[in-house]
C-alpha cells in the first residue's frame, strides 16, 4: 500500500476519510463540542442531558462510526480502490437529500445542512474526480483498474 493517493479521485477520498475521522475523534474526546459545531447543543446541558440521556450514547455511536468511516476511506484511496470510490457517490448524494430535507422539514437545526452541502460537494468532487481519472488513463492508452 502506498503512502499517498495516486489519483485525483483517491485525493478527493483521503480528504473526506480524514475529515471523518477528525470528527470522530472530535465526537469521542468531547460530544459537546461536536453537538455545538453541528448545531444541535441548543440547550447548553451536557451532551448526556437530552432524551433521557441518550444524547451521548447517539453521539459516541455516531462519532465512532465516523471515525470507522474515515479509516475506510483512508484504506481505501491509499489502495486506489475505484469501485469504492464509485459507490460512495450516490450514497454521498442520498446524504446530501436526506439532510436537506431534514433541514427544509424542521427535524434538524440549519447549521445541520453544512454537513448536507459538505456530503454533496464531496460526492461531486469524487465523480468529477473519477471521470477525470478515467479520461487521464484513456488518453495514456492505459486501462484503468477497477
Amino acid at each position: 500500500m502506498r503512502r499517498l493517493p495516486r489519483s485525483l479521485s483517491g485525493w478527493t477520498m483521503a480528504v473526506f476519510g480524514v475529515l471523518a475521522a477528525v470528527m470522530g475523534l472530535a465526537g469521542l474526546a468531547s460530544p459537546d463540542f461536536l453537538l455545538a459545531v453541528l448545531g444541535l447543543g441548543s440547550d447548553g446541558g451536557p451532551a448526556g442531558a437530552g432524551a433521557d440521556g441518550r444524547t451521548a450514547a447517539f453521539v459516541t455511536a455516531s462519532s465512532m462510526a465516523a471515525l470507522n468511516m474515515g479509516v475506510y476511506y483512508v484504506l481505501a484511496a491509499l489502495s486506489d480502490w475505484k469501485p469504492f470510490f464509485r459507490w460512495t457517490v450516490p450514497f454521498r448524494l442520498l446524504t446530501f437529500l436526506v439532510f436537506l430535507l431534514a433541514v427544509l422539514a424542521g427535524r434538524a437545526p440549519a447549521p445541520f445542512l453544512g454537513i448536507a452541502v459538505w456530503e454533496g460537494l464531496g460526492a461531486l468532487a469524487t465523480g468529477l474526480a473519477l471521470r477525470f481519472d478515467a479520461r487521464r488513463a484513456a488518453r495514456r492508452g492505459g486501462v484503468l483498474r477497477t
